[in-house]
This record gives structure tokens, C-alpha cells and sequence, in this order.
């Protein structure tokens, strides 16, 4: 089965949460084997601009550390599995756990309140 994943990624490494990362890891599964791995600049984050960029993409799977409740029922909304709670940690590899049936999911890691749209708070 043919399959696209996306990372939200900061340094190369999975990004904790989902609305800072620098760059989306996009990549393609054949068969159980990555094929391809590429990086994306996200747009400007708005609320829904992330959902709708990675479905344009044709994205089957989001794996996070964490994200807000509209992104969440966005994704949901356009048929896009998510898994939250995922360690900072290389896009491929992490790929390859979801593959062998090594990836839980987890509590989401952006404690922030994001039901109003990006609920990002100044400290």
C-alpha cells in the first residue's frame, strides 16, 4: 500500500509542537519501505492553514508530539490519522516504527489551549 507521512520537524528532529516547526518531513511509503523523504516550508500558520497545506499533499498520516484541538478535527475532518505523543526523533525512523507496528500513541505534548485558534500564550 502506498502511503504519504508528514513530520513537523525543527533541527531535523521531530518538532514537539506542531505550529513551531521550521519544516514538514514528507515522507512517501511503498510496500512498507520508504521511498522517498522530503522537506516542505509550512506556510504562514494561521488556524487551518497546516490541515489544509498537508492534505494538499495527499498526507494519509501526521506523526506529532502535539497539537490543538482544531488542527486535530481538521485532520480528522479530512481523513488524516494522527498520532500525538511521539519523542523528538528522526522522521524516518519514526516512520519506520509506525511500519512495524512500533509507534504508540501517546498524551499530547502542546499544553497550550488551542481551541480558539493558534491559543498561543505570552509568558
Amino acid at each position: 500500500m502506498n502511503r504519504i507521512f508528514a513530520v513537523p520537524t525543527e533541527n531535523g528532529k521531530l518538532c514537539t509542537h506542531f505550529g513551531h516547526c521550521e519544516s514538514f518531513a514528507i515522507l512517501e511509503v511503498v510496500d512498507d519501505s520508504i521511498t522517498k523523504e522530503s522537506y516542505v516550508d509550512p506556510p504562514v500558520h494561521q488556524p487551518g492553514t497546516y490541515p489544509a497545506f498537508l492534505a494538499e499533499k495527499g498526507v494519509h498520516t501526521i506523526i506529532a508530539g502535539g497539537m490543538g484541538v482544531m488542527a486535530q478535527n481538521l485532520f480528522a475532518e479530512n481523513k488524516i490519522e494522527v498520532l500525538m505523543g511521539i519523542d523528538a526523533e528522526d522522521p524516518a525512523k519514526l516512520v519506520e516504527k509506525y511500519l512495524q507496528s512500533e509507534l504508540e500513541n501517546g498524551d499530547n505534548l502542546c499544553d497550550s489551549d488551542h481551541g480558539h485558534g493558534d491559543g498561543h500564550h505570552q509568558q
